[in-house]
């Protein structure tokens, strides 16, 4: 891969552009049947829909459907290319036929498109799904999550911790003047350089274990989706997934040295598993990866798998299934969740932010819905943290409800007060809140005019409440739902 020059890097991103081989090309040539079934590992429907052998029809055959390939027509859609590719092990050539090495994929989202050279994708049509030790993988669900969480505001340094083929380095490339990407597979490293030149990017990209190849640098941006993948840390071990190192500790590491890393109100990002230990609440585990650095951090806990279905998954992903000795790892990798006490496996995300202030730490379960990206959603949060921290009490402060907060009551028909009352958010989290009469009072007045305070106030003289015992009772809430978006400071 590092054989490709310069010139050549640009004649294939240029042959790919004049062939349409981009997203939206892509799958308007596939149809949306051909395109989900190749969602679901299925080249049929895909190899139906490209027989009129143009260029574009044999690049998705060539990189996307794993076909074997006319040479002349990949010379008609890559002219002078095939042989520089083939030498620099993007492509194999026989007699009259070409078939690829990598994978090269059309990547999108809302603002502009790339493409991602990774390693083949295992598995297409129920074939074999055993990869290398050093595989380097393409664009997963993973790596999307993480992309659409990740702060998209302008920033001088950000860092990719463990980049793989580079997909986080090339969206950080969009609002960063300068991304450090970093790797412990050489592979991945190659792949990422290439996939920077390809896409016109620039990225420093160093070789190294965690936080090594930056020694004490700080960034105002770490994103991150380490080798996660809870187990013994024996064994065979595949880089791009596990970390040599037993259960969570990879994780607990890249969090508990993040914030050495993080320059003032810089923010980390991760994607991770962590334990389900016997008698821990995982919310006393993860906060305390976190205990005595200057960081928000805002956990949230989005799937939870017992010990079978966590075996079972990455036993799967990793190719094993049906092989002689399944049961044997099954067992033993079960053996050692029981040693451990692990009871079940938790996946979410943590956002750290670095603060001058009392940290403020928020580990929640949210497995429902979510507006995509998530992004505007962290810095929101994180703008509230900070106004209320600067606010502590919010008697004397006016607030504004969230225009996309919506009030449902339910009741028996013909029911003087409802039953129930929630509050729910359109957007971000989405979020539900029950209120009782007062809380639905107070949010439907929040315009800005009046002060919390004011409000309450208001609404003891209308119900009769002593206007003390209202200020006690419903302040805390308030704050709650300031913290959680329903309410914003004007």
């Amino acid at each position: 891969m590092d054989l490709l020059s310069t010139a050549d890097v640009e004649r294939l991103r240029d042959d790919l552009v004049e062939a349409g081989y981009h997203y939206e090309g892509v799958a308007g040539l596939l149809g949306p049947v051909a395109h989900r079934a190749l969602s679901r590992n299925e080249t049929t429907p895909g190899l139906r829909a490209t027989r009129d052998r143009s260029p574009l029809s044999t690049l998705v055959r060539l990189w996307l459907l794993q076909a074997v390939v006319p040479a002349a027509d990949l010379e008609a859609a890559l002219p002078g290319l095939v042989d520089p590719l083939c030498v620099a092990g993007l492509l194999e050539r026989s007699i009259g036929e070409v078939r690829a090495r990598v994978d090269v994929r059309p990547y999108a989202d809302d603002t502009r498109g790339w493409w991602v050279v990774s390693d083949l994708t295992p598995g297409l049509d129920g074939g074999g799904m055993k990869v290398g030790d050093d595989h380097v993988l393409g664009i997963s669900s993973a790596s999307s999550t993480l992309a659409q969480l990740t702060v998209r505001e302008p920033v001088e340094r950000a860092l990719d911790l463990g980049t793989g083929c580079g997909v986080q380095a090339l969206h950080l490339a969009e609002h960063a003047r300068h991304v450090v990407a970093t790797d412990v597979n050489q592979r991945a490293l190659r792949m990422a350089r290439l996939n920077a030149a390809l896409n016109g990017v620039r990225i420093d990209d160093r070789a190294g274990s965690l936080y090594e190849p930056v020694g004490d640098e700080r960034f105002d941006l770490i994103v991150t989706n380490p080798p996660f993948v809870v187990s013994p840390g024996t064994g065979r071990r595949l880089v791009y997934r596990d970390s040599g190192l037993p259960g969570d500790e990879m994780v607990r590491r890249v969090v508990s040295g993040a914030a050495d890393h993080l320059s003032p109100g810089g923010r980390a990002q991760v994607l991770a598993n962590w334990v389900h230990r016997r008698g821990v609440d995982w919310r006393e585990r993860v906060a305390g990866w976190v205990a005595g650095q200057d960081v928000d951090a805002w956990v949230v806990q989005r799937e939870v798998a017992d010990p079978a279905e966590y075996v079972e998954l990455w036993l799967k992903d990793a190719g094993v299934h049906g092989d002689q000795d399944y049961a044997s790892r099954y067992d033993t990798w079960l053996a050692w969740f029981a040693e451990q006490g692990i009871e079940a496996v938790g996946f979410g995300w943590l956002n750290l932010r670095r603060v001058e202030r009392e940290p403020v730490l928020h580990l929640e379960e949210w497995p429902y819905d979510v507006e995509q990206p998530l992004g505007p959603e962290v810095a929101a949060r994180a703008r509230r943290d900070d106004a209320l921290a600067a606010n502590p009490d919010l008697a004397g402060v006016r607030l504004v409800r969230r225009e996309d907060v919506r009030q449902e009551a339910t009741g028996a028909p013909g029911a003087e007060d409802p039953e129930t009352i929630v509050l729910r958010q359109q957007r971000g989290m989405r979020r539900a809140h029950q209120a009782d009469t007062v809380l639905a009072g107070l949010v439907g007045a929040c315009d800005g005019d009046l002060t919390v305070g004011q409000i309450l106030d208001a609404l003891a003289t209308l119900l009769d409440r002593d206007a003390a015992e209202l200020r006690g009772t419903y302040e805390p809430e308030v704050r709650r739902l300031v913290a959680d978006g329903f309410l914003t400071v004007s």
